[in-house]
């Protein structure tokens, strides 16, 4: 008997001893999964804390994408751009340009943004084409390049149809980070890919496009967008166009989870600006616009011990330009384009982006802590405050159709002709004739209508390859 009470007290004080241990390991295990009070050197409570507005919170399981996507899939089309590349130039090709051209197709999407045939796509998609091809709906449509803006990465294509499905047009303006968006391509004639994320932020400036007048002021997102997606359309939760899909951040060429998409709203101008008169017209401040920071600061011997560096910095300013007419100058801190605050130089790009020469804007602007506002008269790039209009002139000589572009005067369209005769690719830009530069097209067709002999003609084709060609008129 004694016995048997030996083991029954044994046994309930095993129970009694399993049941501390565990409660004490316990508390261990969940005060292990805190972290340690006051061991991050530097850390203070923030009492203060105003967070940047953003959208609102939206539960995961409560996320479809499907209203948008069967809006927007249908105005996205498949975009083949094909093209003559020079492969490898020799003295001997100096001299008598005998290299051979080789065929190129590259491919992007294109967004629909009239129903009459209008489609918007990015410059680099079909900035080296010679011939443009469009699908949609299993169909095949040769495109004409309509117009095209280096400084925003945009390119307007047309193509012989009518009631197309014309995409939604949203605000970039109005869009938050944090808000939904999903990115829509057609690449790689796939009928369609989609895929979703978040806006990560705007504004974004990330130097990318190579023009002398660039405006950068990127929508970026972690939706996915690979190559053949380029031109493709950012849309929000109700399928409404936010932007055009344009670069991603990758060492590698693929997805990384960094995206940029140009405003739909700088975009829309842009695209009604080439619809109308076949170039974007363009707004000059003439001033460079920097970031107004404290290395900044220091460079222009400025005052860095402020609380806050709001406002973008005026660099350089152009003599006789507009900003330097107004009385602006080197140092002076620009707060406010009209009524809208400027922190960025990318914000201070968008603003300048809606507007055209001739506008007259209000700048106000801090110099040794003193706020003023000027006026300033906006220009082109030709300094006056006129529409500029695409001019091509057709030559007959040259057999090619010429037009002046920043770097010299662009030949395209080759028909019987001398150009076509020396092998000359199309979209060739003349710089310089006989090492005299050339600026105009009317000084391409007085020379070649005149002059025999030898003749250096110096250019870059559309892969912005420099290209020299020797040969005699007779």
């Amino acid at each position: 008997m004694n016995y048997l009470k030996t083991i029954v007290v044994a046994f309930i004080a095993g129970l009694a001893g399993s049941y501390v241990f565990y409660t004490v390991q316990n508390k261990k295990q969940n005060t292990a999964d805190l972290p340690p009070q006051s061991t991050v050197t530097g850390f203070s409570p923030v009492n203060n804390y105003h967070p940047a507005e953003v959208a609102n919170t939206v539960p995961a399981e409560n996320v479809d994408f499907v209203l948008a996507a069967s809006k927007a899939t249908p105005s996205v089309v498949f975009i083949n751009s094909i093209s003559q590349a020079g492969v490898s130039y020799t003295n001997w090709d100096w001299f008598f340009g005998n290299s051979q051209p080789q065929t190129q197709v590259s491919s992007g999407s294109g967004i629909i943004f009239t129903a009459d045939g209008y489609i918007v796509t990015n410059n680099h998609v079909v900035e080296s084409a010679e011939k443009i091809q469009v699908l949609y709906n299993k169909k095949s449509y040769d495109a004409e390049l309509v117009g095209t803006d280096p400084s925003t990465d945009l390119a307007v294509l047309k193509i012989k149809e009518t009631n197309l499905p014309a995409i939604s047009m949203g605000s970039s303006k109005n869009l938050l980070v944090g808000e939904w968006v999903i990115a829509v391509g057609n690449p790689f004639s796939l009928s369609s890919t989609v895929t979703a994320g978040i806006v990560s932020a705007k504004g974004r400036k990330i130097n990318i496009v190579d023009d002398r007048f660039p405006i950068e002021s990127f929508i970026q997102t972690d939706a996915a967008i690979n190559p053949g997606n380029s031109g493709g359309a950012l849309v929000n939760k109700n399928g409404e166009l936010v932007g055009i899909n344009t670069a991603i951040f990758s060492k590698t060429g693929s997805y990384t989870g960094y995206a940029f998409a140009v405003p739909v709203d700088i975009a829309k101008k842009v695209v009604a600006d080439i619809v109308k008169y076949g170039v974007p017209q363009k707004a000059i401040f003439g001033g460079r616009i920097m970031e107004y920071d404290y290395q900044n600061a220091q460079k222009y011997d400025m005052d860095v011990n402020v609380t806050s560096f709001k406002g973008v910095l005026l660099g350089t300013v152009d003599k006789n330009g507009p900003a330097a007419n107004a009385g602006l100058q080197e140092g002076d801190v620009i707060t406010k384009f009209n009524d809208h605050d400027v922190n960025s130089e990318s914000a201070f790009e968008e603003e300048l982006s809606y507007h055209y020469p001739g506008d007259k804007i209000s700048i106000t602007y801090l110099r040794n802590g003193k706020a003023s506002t000027v006026s300033v008269v906006l220009v082109n790039k030709r300094g006056d405050s006129n529409i500029v209009k695409r001019k091509i002139v057709s030559d007959a000589t040259t057999g090619a159709n010429l037009e002046s572009v920043d770097y010299g005067v662009k030949a395209s369209k080759f028909r019987d002709g001398l150009f076509r005769k020396i092998g000359l690719p199309e979209n060739y830009t003349i710089t310089h004739i006989n090492r005299q530069k050339i600026k105009d097209p009317q000084e391409v067709i007085d020379f070649f209508s005149k002059y025999k002999g030898r003749v250096l003609l110096f250019g870059f084709n559309s892969y912005k390859q420099e290209i020299p060609y020797s040969f005699i008129l007779q």
